[in-house]
């Protein structure tokens, strides 16, 4: 059932203390967004926030409901979940769960953007090494080269 346009600006005011927070539609729901990064979704008017490995037991031990989906054939575990009722009750209560997401989108990205940096890096020393003269493999259909007097006509 897709979401009704006050649940989403509901959404957006409960967490609102946590930063410049706005939605975006995606899939069919939307995603909760704090600057560039997604801390929650908002599926069937029910918010859903995220968490990583260090956050993940803050909401574990709150009771808190794993927001799960079919796809595939098969049901997908993720890692949002819905913060606790009394969370639902003002932009005050909801503060607390709003910058655990947020600190682990933060974390998210930031190993997101390391990875990226390690891949890159070694792109560009695998290039730097072709360009160094390192010896590679002739393209294929390239002529090969040859050395003056080796015999060859």
């Amino acid at each position: 059932m897709p979401e009704s346009r006050g649940f989403i600006e509901f959404a957006v005011d409960l967490l609102s203390l946590v930063g410049p927070v706005r939605a975006r539609a995606m899939f069919g729901g939307h995603g909760i967004y704090c600057g560039d990064v997604m801390i929650g979704l908002v599926d069937d008017d029910e918010v859903f926030l995220k968490t990583d490995v260090e956050t993940l037991p803050r909401f574990v031990a709150a009771g808190c409901r794993r927001w799960v989906y079919a796809g595939g054939g098969r049901t997908m575990e993720t890692s949002y979940f819905r913060p606790p009722d009394e969370a639902h009750e003002d932009a005050e209560a909801m503060l607390p769960w709003g910058r655990l997401a947020l600190e682990a989108a933060r974390r998210g990205a930031a190993a997101k953007a390391a990875r990226a940096s390690r891949r890159a890096g070694a792109a560009a020393k695998g290039r730097s090494k072709a360009a160094n003269g390192k010896r590679t493999a002739p393209a294929k259909g390239a002529a090969r080269a040859r050395r003056p007097g080796s015999g060859r006509r």
